[in-house]
């Protein structure tokens, strides 16, 4: 039996769309561009579309993280796919703070010990202790979230 699923976060349909269409049609535009007016030189022709090519994989990684929801149990915090972002007993703070180096509309967890490196475009990244929730999601689920992971922590104190 799976446990109580106390507080969740995933991405609004139209905050979705707009930020998959955006990063979707800088990669169109930089490719048209490097076809059709770019540079005189060949290299710099090349590298627009290349960017381009970047730029629409990116869009098709944001389409797939943002179908992700993250749901944060008593004992860990996951998304829909399976993958344990953090267990709750290493998450050490929580730093919804202005000058944070944070996703938007997200916080900042910071972690006892070092994970492996994730990212999912608009939903969430992790990188050595410190995972950043956030980027398309509501700011309303993030604070949520974030105060249910504050008062976790309190209580384990």
């Amino acid at each position: 039996m799976s446990e109580m699923v106390l507080a969740s976060i995933s991405a609004p349909a139209p905050r979705r769309a707009v930020a998959i269409v955006m990063v979707a049609a800088l990669g169109i535009l930089l490719i048209a561009l490097g076809v059709f007016r770019g540079p005189e030189s060949v290299l710099g022709r090349v590298a627009l579309v290349i960017v381009g090519g970047i730029a629409l994989a990116l869009a098709d990684m944001m389409r797939k993280a943002t179908a992700l929801r993250l749901e944060l149990t008593a004992t860990e915090l996951t998304d829909t796919s399976g993958r344990v972002l953090a267990r709750v007993e290493d998450i050490v703070s929580v730093d919804r703070g202005v000058f944070a180096f944070k996703p938007s509309n997200g916080f900042l967890l910071k972690l006892r010990q070092p994970a492996g490196r994730v990212w999912a475009p608009g939903l969430y990244w992790r990188l050595g202790r410190r995972i950043g929730v956030g980027g398309v999601i509501s700011k309303t689920e993030g604070r949520n979230m974030a105060d249910t992971i504050s008062a976790l922590i309190a209580d384990r104190r």
